[in-house]
Formats: C-alpha cells, structure tokens, sequence
C-alpha cells in the first residue's frame, strides 16, 4: 500500500438488495451513516447495482473502501478483507451477478483512464442466500455488519479520518426500501412468489 495517506476517500456499498444477502454492501453503508460523523473528505455513496455511473466517483478519491458480499468460497458469513491489485481479481473471479461484472468493469475503466484511486480496500463477507428474490440479509451475514464497518472505520482512522458518534450525510436509496423498512414490509411467502413467476414453473397449471 503506498505510504502516503489519501485525502480523499470514497466508502461504497454495492450490490443488490432485492436477492437476500447480495444487499450487504449497500446495508453497511446505511448503517454506517447512520450511527457515524465522519469528515466531509470521507463519502459515503450506495452503489447498488450502478456499474460505470460509479466511476466519476471513483474519480474523485484516492482511496476507496468496498463492501460487497462475495464469493470466496468458504463458510456462509465469513468475512475476507482483499487490498491493492488483487481487490478487481476477487470481484471478478466468482460474479454472483451482474453487479460485480460491472464493478470491475468500472475498476478496469478509472484503471485505463489513470484515475483509479491509489488505495483499494474490499471488505467482503460469504453470502449464505441468495435465491430469495425480495428477501433481506441472513442472521449470519447482517452479523457481520459490524464487523465490516469496524474495519472501515479502523483504516479510516489510520489514514488520519476520525469517526464521532452520529450521523453522516450519504448517498443512499429512498427510505422505503432501507433495511429495516424493506424486511419489515415483505409479504409472507404465502402471498409472494421468492423465486420467480410460478406460472413457469414445470408442471405449473
């Protein structure tokens, strides 16, 4: 990692909410501004599922922090922290979905450009569901929250950003689909189909 600290930082969240633990990335976001101050040097963005709309704010920092669940292949709930060179080679060596793709596309892309910020930190945690359309996090991985966001926190502080108790202005989704709204108003799956149209299925009447 180069010795010189950055003056800028970008904190992202990226994935997506609608299939169960794929959201992780974006709930740590909200949760860590929801419960941390940081300085303005610091943004704090939900990427969801953007692709190359990112990359004017990975243009913008020089040093950017990730939170995505990813496939490392190990134990659901695991955390995994990768860093440098090898963070667009973990996010794109098992896609999940389409999100990493693009993401790393948007790394390939500031990378080509001269743009890239020079820190690169993923905090990563093994998904245990994923084929729950409409469904929320899983104990195993919405436990690791806090753990993901200490971690960020503590790079933070090592590059010279101080983290307060309160609040931190972010770019995050409308209110209606944060993590506590989301989960709390999903139909029983008496009323709600979690894994696709059922009138497709085989043997479907």
């Amino acid at each position: 990692m180069p010795a010189e600290h950055p003056k800028s930082v970008l904190v992202l969240g990226i994935g997506n909410i609608l299939w169960a633990d794929e959201g992780f990335g974006v709930r740590c976001v909200e949760e860590m501004a929801a419960a941390h101050a940081l300085p303005p040097q610091v943004k704090l963005l939900d990427g969801g599922t953007q692709g190359l709309y990112l990359l004017p704010f990975l243009e913008e920092a020089e040093a950017l922090i990730v939170f995505d669940a990813v496939d490392y292949g190990l134990p659901p709930g695991t955390m995994k922290i990768v860093e440098g060179d090898e963070v667009p080679a973990f996010l794109g060596a098992k896609k999940m979905s389409l999100h990493q793709t693009g993401f790393q596309e948007v790394i390939a892309t500031a990378q080509l450009l001269d743009r890239c910020p020079r820190h690169l930190l993923l905090i990563g945690c093994q998904p245990v569901e994923l084929e729950d359309y409409g469904g929320g996090l899983r104990p195993a991985v919405a436990a690791r929250i806090p753990d993901a966001i200490a971690i960020a926190l503590d790079r933070l502080a090592h590059w010279g950003f101080a983290a307060f108790q309160g609040e931190s202005p972010a770019e995050l989704a409308d209110p209606s689909i944060r993590r506590d709204a989301y989960e709390q108003g999903r139909p029983d799956a008496a009323e709600a189909c979690r894994i696709g149209d059922e009138r497709f299925f085989p043997g479907a009447v």
